[in-house]
């Protein structure tokens, strides 16, 4: 007997797609997973490995110096910064608060850090494999992901990458 979702699932536009197929990669990857994180640390983790890239700090460094330094501001600091720290207490990421630092904090990614990555990387090509992404899926979803990118870009570009 068909799962009872699939006539709804096969009428769904493609915003509502897009959303099944990410929450079934995550939660694809949550299960496997060594190590229990939630799905928003999953993505901070990823960020702290793109904000590790030279390019990317040079650019962090150079908004934080622009940035008014309002309580808004603050509070949103001290609640970014509590996220990073229970990165830290899983022994995945390290936080810097120096006060030399050219930013109130920063991260880099421990050992530790760098091998659950590498398992999340791993989970995520096997996720491919079990949902059957076809070279013609992975085509449509390059041009997908090339056409969306824009919009992102240019929201954050307007804003001067301080989201």
């Amino acid at each position: 007997m068909p799962h009872p979702h699939r006539n709804a699932i096969a009428n769904m536009n493609a915003s509502s797609l897009i959303g099944i197929i990410e929450e079934s990669k995550m939660t694809y990857v949550r299960e496997n997973l060594s190590i229990p994180l939630h799905e928003s640390q999953v993505k901070l983790l990823k960020q702290v490995k793109k904000h590790d890239k030279p390019h990317h700090k040079k650019i962090r460094v150079k908004q934080f110096e622009k940035a008014e330094k309002t309580d808004l501001f603050n509070l949103h600091l001290d609640l970014y910064l509590k996220k990073y720290k229970k990165l830290a207490k899983k022994g995945l990421i390290e936080v810097d608060e120096s006060p030399d630092s050219a930013l109130a904090y920063d991260c880099t990614l421990t050992e530790k850090g760098k091998d659950v990555l590498d398992e999340i990387a791993r989970l995520e090509s096997e996720w491919e494999d079990v949902v059957a992404i076809s070279g013609d899926d992975l085509e449509v979803l390059r041009n997908l992901g090339l056409n969306s990118f824009e919009i992102s870009y240019r929201h954050k570009k307007k804003r001067d990458f301080i989201y």
